[in-house]
């Protein structure tokens, strides 16, 4: 079912007299249940419409529908709101905060996502998205020591625990190895397919596209094939 629509979304800055257009009118559908990936060189706007999509810069033309909502034309705080109860985040770098332990971070999420549990159900609902990405044996670590994908798997449980209904996910694996970004995306596309999310994916590493249900190439603002 679909749940996200960007229709013909455009985004330009300008530059003293010159006016640059990173994207030309992009149309794109997003599914319940399916990790799709956005593919493309350096400067061909795949990032710029993964964070137009996720409401954290506004598009110069068109519409964002969430939900059947048009998010667009929210204000900033119906837009915040969504993304703090709705949407979750993964980035290249894990961003976690230094003084918390893992299951700190956690705790910290369900709070700024107004979480309506009791502080007993939270804690069970940090055992059990700890379980999930197997990191319930490091819950009282901190992130100086944790190693690389552990902080990938600590950030991408910390995006799940307030179970958004999309998981945006920009380079999730470009500080990785290569059995670490493995076992990163696995881990990614399990979660889409046990939660029902809706995955958007940029990455450049081609090995990470077999874990993508659709592959969406881009070059100069423009999707240029959509494909299984």
């Amino acid at each position: 079912m679909s749940i996200f629509t960007i229709d013909a979304v455009r985004k330009a800055f300008t530059y003293g007299e010159v006016k640059e257009e990173i994207l030309k009118g992009v149309n794109l559908t997003l599914l319940e249940g399916e990790v799709t990936a956005l593919v493309g060189a350096s400067g061909s706007g795949k990032s710029t419409l993964l964070t137009i999509a996720a409401g954290l810069q506004p598009a110069s033309e068109g519409k964002v529908v969430f939900e059947g909502e048009n998010i667009s034309n929210m204000k900033s705080e119906q837009i915040r709101k969504i993304r703090a109860t709705k949407f979750g985040f993964v980035f290249q770098f894990a961003h976690l905060v230094p003084f918390l332990t893992v299951e700190e971070q956690l705790m910290l999420m369900l709070e700024v996502s107004q979480s309506n549990l009791p502080k007993h159900e939270q804690k069970e609902e940090v055992d059990d998205i700890l379980k999930l990405v197997e990191m319930e044996h490091r819950r009282k670590a901190y992130p100086s020591s944790l190693s690389g994908g552990e902080k990938q798997r600590v950030a991408i449980a910390r995006a799940i625990i307030h179970k958004p209904k999309v998981l945006f996910a920009d380079e999730p694996t470009a500080s990785l190895d290569s059995k670490r970004s493995t076992d990163v995306m696995m881990l990614i596309r399990n979660i889409t397919k046990s939660m029902n999310i809706t995955t958007l994916l940029v990455t450049h590493d081609e090995e990470m596209l077999t874990f993508a249900d659709r592959i969406i190439k881009m070059s100069d603002g423009q999707i240029l094939q959509s494909a299984v």
